[in-house]
């Protein structure tokens, strides 16, 4: 069976790890390892991640040096990783318990080295496991074919559901930026011509805020999608424009999830 590398980056986030660690450890495809990567929290997340670790041996958690942020701490864990693919799983989220055998199919079967699925949301609040979820109608759906062009229009890709091919597309790592660090992988993925595939069903959950509610973090993101578009894509003014107001859209219309 493939052996499934799966990135996690945690600050603060004894509240909600040890559910999102035990989402990925319960998994009915369980050849996996699970590098978490330590942006040195002060809540206590380093001593839970080390009781797992010592139950688990593919619970391998490591303390970064210094604080660096989500996307440094991501590429730290990824030039650790083993697997014949990289998943990617946020502290305060968590995995239905099939995500990865189904993914791993369908990603066989559509030959995609690039994949991800639809997903769920949840107030912040849950405190249940993934094996309590009751499937509800939040529901940010994945759309099947998703190519650079319509990814520079809007970010069609769940972090939480994203998973790539490491034998086909070697290990790719983060771009060294702020904020918004994962959409500029997939783009630098599909850039690159490799299109995603997404799969209908959802199969993770996502910690959010109540529906209707668009965040200040969520209207934070448009001057670090700006810079993405600029900096990062080299986009003129009116594409990077266009790019933008599609973000914008997005941001609004899965606040209403």
């Amino acid at each position: 069976m493939p052996l499934v590398s799966v990135v996690m980056p945690v600050y603060n986030s004894a509240a909600t790890l040890g559910v999102a660690i035990r989402s990925v450890l319960g998994q009915t495809h369980g050849d996996l390892e699970l590098l978490v990567t330590d942006d040195q929290s002060t809540d206590g997340s380093m001593d839970l991640l080390a009781d797992f670790a010592r139950q688990d041996e593919r619970v391998l958690p490591e303390r970064a040096p210094e604080q660096g942020g989500a996307g440094r701490a991501r590429n730290r864990a990824l030039k650790r990783a083993r697997g014949d693919y990289i998943a990617f799983l946020d502290s305060d989220d968590m995995w239905l318990p099939q995500k990865t055998e189904k993914q791993l199919a369908f990603a066989a079967e559509a030959a995609a080295p690039l994949t991800f699925t639809s997903y769920f949301k949840m107030d912040a609040d849950y405190a249940g496991e993934s094996t309590d979820w009751i499937p509800n109608g939040r529901v940010v759906r994945a759309r099947a074919h998703v190519d650079y062009r319509a990814m520079l229009l809007q970010d069609h890709i769940g972090a939480l559901t994203a998973m790539y091919d490491r034998n086909v597309l070697g290990t790719r790592l983060m771009p060294e930026m702020r904020k918004r660090q994962d959409y500029a992988l997939w783009l630098s993925i599909m850039r690159d011509g490799a299109d995603a595939r997404g799969l209908a069903e959802p199969l993770a959950v996502y910690r959010a805020h109540q529906a209707g509610s668009l965040s200040s973090n969520k209207l934070s993101l448009v001057q670090y999608n700006w810079a993405l578009y600029r900096d990062h894509e080299h986009l003129s003014v009116p594409r990077a424009t266009r790019a933008l107001a599609g973000a914008v859209w997005q941001s609004v219309r899965n606040s209403r999830i």
